[in-house]
Parts: structure tokens; C-alpha cells; sequence
């Protein structure tokens, strides 16, 4: 089943984009910087930022069409979603022991990225009714 990319989904897929890319800017080439500053290990800030970059380019491949498999979607959303897990059970697992300024980090940006999820999951289902 395809949907209809409404421009609601297309914001919503773009501002995950934008917001994916400046993360992988910043998460790659200012690892040592935030993990230093913020208590996180160096190479999982790093990688992360690495990760970024691919999801970011299918971000903006999908939000430029016009209809898109409604699975693509789902899988966005399941995603981001795992991301959103991942960031808090590092925090709550024990796996990192950050600052408080890397736990107010690590949940800002889990958050936001959540908030962007309820936007595309939102999106998608509009545009199928």
C-alpha cells in the first residue's frame, strides 16, 4: 500500500531530516568535545553521528516523493523509535554514567526525536484516510 506524502508528512520527515543532519555534524566532528563535556563515551558519540548521515540522505529521498510504500514509513517511525529506547535505556541501563548536562541532553534529544516520531506516525495516518 502507497501513501500520499501530504505536506504535513513531508514537514515532518524534513524536520527529522534537519534536525538528523546538524546531529550528525555535531555528534562526528565535536565527538571528543561532547563526550568530554558531557560524560559519554567518545566512540558512541562518534559513531552516532556517523550513523546520522545515511539517515538523514533517506530522510530527505523520502520526503521528495510524491507517494511512498507505507512500509517505508513504518519503518522510519520504528526507527525512530529505537532510538528513542536506545537513548534512555543507555541512561537507565547503567551502560553511561553522563553529567547532568549529558542526561539533560541524552532525554532532550530523545525527546525531540520522539516528538518528530508522533509527527510522522501522525502524518502517515492522515494521509492513508
Amino acid at each position: 500500500m502507497t501513501v500520499t506524502v501530504t505536506p504535513f508528512l513531508r514537514t515532518a520527515l524534513l524536520l527529522d531530516a534537519a534536525a538528523s543532519g546538524v546531529s550528525a555534524v555535531l555528534f562526528t566532528f565535536g565527538a571528543s568535545y561532547l563526550a568530554a563535556w558531557m560524560s559519554l563515551p567518545e566512540p558512541l558519540v562518534f559513531w552516532s553521528g556517523v550513523v546520522l548521515f545515511p539517515w538523514t540522505a533517506a530522510l530527505f529521498a523520502v520526503a521528495r516523493r510524491q507517494v511512498v510504500s507505507r512500509m517505508v514509513l513504518i519503518d522510519i517511525i520504528a526507527v525512530n523509535a529505537l532510538w528513542v529506547a536506545a537513548s534512555f535505556g543507555l541512561m537507565l541501563g547503567g551502560i553511561i554514567d553522563p553529567t547532568a548536562l549529558g542526561i539533560a541532553f541524552v532525554a532532550t534529544q530523545a525527546i525531540a526525536v520522539a516528538v518528530l516520531t508522533e509527527l510522522q506516525f501522525v502524518g502517515m495516518r492522515r494521509a492513508a484516510a
